[in-house]
């Protein structure tokens, strides 16, 4: 086989598979909402007000999410009465990955009380990226040491 050949099957298949990586990122982006059903329905207080929620998603076979994993725990019991936090592994629930439009893991979420998206992050975010996002958006949590407590919404 000439070497001309060799270069255009090469060429060929380089066009095949960006054209279904075109596909696929098309298919993904159009497939995002503004807004989640789902999100206000676990994120409500005892009393039945709806609290803003971050929802992670990524895999426990993903290192940048393990080191995620302590952070978003102690966020979920120490600033219970300011926002959620949930946590879904995308390896085991695949639909949800496709919903969201997931491209890179870990994705985290940040949706405000109504449930609209507010912003989005890609790969590991420190706690104290976390709550200064939580600032940014206008939510009142106190501290960035682990411990720290919040003020409420």
């Amino acid at each position: 086989m000439s070497s001309i050949s060799k270069v255009t099957i090469i060429g060929l298949v380089v066009i095949a598979v960006a054209a279904v990586m075109l596909v696929k990122s098309g298919s993904r982006q159009s497939s995002v909402m503004s807004t989640d059903p789902v999100a206000t329905e676990t994120t409500k207080t005892e009393a039945g007000a709806r609290l803003p929620r971050l929802l992670d998603l990524g895999s426990n076979k993903c290192i940048p999410c393990r080191m995620m994993a302590p952070i978003l725990a102690d966020l979920k019991r120490t600033h219970a009465g300011a926002f959620a936090v949930e946590v879904i592994d995308v390896r085991e629930d695949q639909e949800a990955a496709r919903k969201h439009a997931i491209r890179v893991i870990p994705t985290q979420i940040f949706y405000d009380a109504s449930g609209k998206e507010r912003f989005r992050h890609e790969g590991f975010m420190s706690r104290d990226a976390i709550l200064a996002k939580w600032r940014e958006l206008g939510v009142k949590v106190v501290g960035s040491s682990p411990g720290a407590r919040s003020e409420g919404t």
